[in-house]
């Protein structure tokens, strides 16, 4: 189903595909974050990807919650977004040799990813409090806080301290 699919008929029908949209961009995040952390070499990046790993875990089973919670299967569907987000993170981190700009690297592709996230999130939570389902919409927001702080202490570290060492 793609976004302008003729299976999308109501609002319900986009909240729903979005929220399998997110499904899918969560579980390939889960998916990728481990090589992250094996790549990063600064102790603060790796474990912030390793907190970070965890949460993905738990925002998957948030989104699960929703879809009980809405009466409809989890799924996913394709995310083009997502996947070329991470196809271009592993690319850039493939070709990068010294380990500092590496983590510059692997902070800008992380927040491009944050950042992703939060604008889905951010859209489920509006539709959901106009379908009416403030419950779903609290469950979302909670995934919502935790993208936004990891976007938060990605760029403190990287202000800090990766992006000096990076550019010396």
């Amino acid at each position: 189903m793609g976004l302008f699919s003729k299976d999308i008929k109501t609002m319900d029908d986009l909240f729903v595909h979005t929220l399998r949209d997110i499904y899918y961009a969560e579980k390939k995040i889960a998916k990728s974050l481990p090589d992250m952390i094996e790549k990063a070499s600064d102790p603060q990046l790796k474990a912030d990807f390793q907190k970070h790993l965890s949460e993905t875990e738990g925002h998957i089973l948030r989104v699960e919650e929703v879809f009980k919670m809405h009466g409809v299967e989890a799924k996913a569907v394709t995310c083009p977004a997502i996947d070329g987000i991470v196809d271009e993170a592993e690319e850039i981190s493939g070709e990068v040799a010294d380990k500092q700009v590496l983590d510059a690297a692997l902070i800008a592709a992380a927040q491009a990813v944050e950042h992703y996230e939060m604008t889905r999130y951010g859209t489920l939570i509006a539709w959901a409090k106009l379908l009416g389902r403030p419950d779903c919409a609290s469950v979302l927001a909670k995934n919502l806080e935790e993208e936004k702080a990891t976007d938060a202490k990605l760029t403190k570290l990287a202000e800090a301290r990766v992006n000096l060492h990076a550019a010396e």
